[in-house]
């Protein structure tokens, strides 16, 4: 058991309005353990509180609503940060050092070299020493370690799926750890609720463009955590693409599979580490990952194929950019670390259509 005992836990969403908080109101609402509140904006929290959560009308009452800074004193017993990359390390430590343990949904604890953060973000960091105590977020690697720790540093959206897609390929030393390609597909929320033109519905339906290019963010991601899993030097070519959708990520990932490597060894490595996860689905022969699949879902939606002749193996994993992609993601590391069942609040089916 986490940090947190098993009682009924009292929740702060610091960034509450963004599209990640509403994702986590909303599977948070439908766990038995949790009571959320505190809820904080700073854009909206002058508005009443059933115009700024209007899809969740009737059901906050009970949470206090307000600016950050008015409502970190507060008493609460865990906390989501949602916020800006440099605002989470900002406040990430005075919570801690109440006691109160921090999932955190930005950029600023999740990487294990802080002048690479620095670099890759524009930014100095807030809080160096506190960075070395993250864990990152993803369950399915890091499970026993986010059941001990205090501070979950929730992967990118991008990284998760090309994570999960890579890993036991990796890990288990089938591929050769140069040469691999991530070619992503990514709906338009991942630019979050901020209006911007490169994501105006004109601009986007009926078009497909790459964006990020040389290097997105998201790839130092990749690679520190490809690299540590293979023992040695990974660098991922990732190219990102902006498609006509609200949700999801579809990630098609290309390397070469060593010598003598077959289509069995593949399944088993798949097998191995993921036959028994709750939210990774590996497809049977025939199927292959769709966004439409996993929408509104937890789930990571997982195919391969291998050509013996030219060695080359592709794997392609859909994720819901919102919920495994982020807000999910946070609600299952938020469940190791309290001490609950990892699926609390997470086992909605996907939308479909």
């Amino acid at each position: 058991m986490g940090k947190m005992g098993k009682r009924m836990k009292r929740v702060a969403i610091f960034g509450a309005t963004g599209y990640t908080g509403f994702e986590l109101i909303r599977m948070l609402l439908s766990h038995p353990g949790v009571k959320l509140s505190v809820l904080t904006s700073e854009q909206y929290s002058e508005q009443p509180r059933e115009q700024a959560f209007a899809p969740f009308k009737g059901r906050l009452s009970g949470a206090a609503f307000g600016k950050m800074e008015n409502l970190l004193p507060a008493d609460f017993d865990a906390a989501f940060l949602a916020l800006p990359h440099t605002v989470s390390s900002s406040v990430a430590g005075s919570l801690l050092s109440r006691g109160i343990p921090v999932v955190d949904l930005s950029a600023d604890f999740r990487f294990r070299s802080i002048p690479l953060y620095e670099a890759v973000y524009g930014v100095t960091h807030r809080d160096p020493a506190l960075a070395g105590k993250a864990v990152y977020g993803l369950p399915e690697i890091y499970r026993e370690k986010l059941r001990k720790t205090s501070l979950a540093a929730v992967p990118g959206c991008f990284p998760t799926s090309v994570i999960l897609g890579m890993y036991p390929l990796v890990k288990e030393g089938l591929i050769d750890r140069k040469g691999i390609v991530a070619d992503c597909k990514t709906g338009v929320s991942g630019g979050g609720r901020g209006p911007a033109l490169g994501f105006h519905y004109p601009e986007v339906e009926g078009g497909v463009r790459p964006y990020g290019l040389p290097r997105h963010r998201h790839n130092p991601e990749m690679d520190q955590e490809l690299t540590l899993a293979a023992g040695g030097k990974v660098e991922i070519t990732f190219v990102p693409h902006l498609m006509p959708m609200v949700r999801g990520i579809l990630a098609t990932c290309y390397a070469t599979a060593k010598a003598k490597v077959t289509g069995k060894d593949v399944d088993a490595a798949f097998r191995k580490h993921y036959g028994g996860e709750p939210f990774v689905r590996l497809l049977p022969p025939g199927l292959l990952p769709s966004t439409k699949d996993v929408r509104g879902s937890n789930f990571c939606d997982l195919a391969w194929r291998v050509d013996g002749k030219s060695r080359r193996v592709v794997v392609v994993s859909a994720i819901d950019n919102l919920v495994k992609g982020a807000s999910g993601a946070a609600v299952q590391c938020f469940n190791l670390m309290a001490g609950f069942p990892e699926e609390e609040g997470l086992r909605a089916m996907p939308l479909f259509p």
